[in-house]
């Protein structure tokens, strides 16, 4: 099996701020997130973050449709 990511922005400036939107998350579930490879995480902790910013992501796009 690879190992490679195949993870890709739409647009490459978004990377930053889908970044920042990742630490944000990991933070609100208490998740200690770093920057890189976080090889330490579980997946119990690594979806709780995933989880997170989907959830954020639906309550913004509820916020629009009012």
């Amino acid at each position: 099996m690879s190992n490679s990511n195949n993870n890709q922005i739409n647009v490459p400036q978004a990377r930053e701020a889908m970044d920042r939107f990742k630490m944000q998350a990991a933070q609100e579930v208490g998740v200690n997130l770093t920057n890189g490879y976080n090889g330490h995480l579980t997946s119990r902790e690594a979806g709780s973050v995933g989880g997170q910013m989907v959830k954020k992501m639906i309550e913004a796009y509820e916020q629009n449709m009012q």
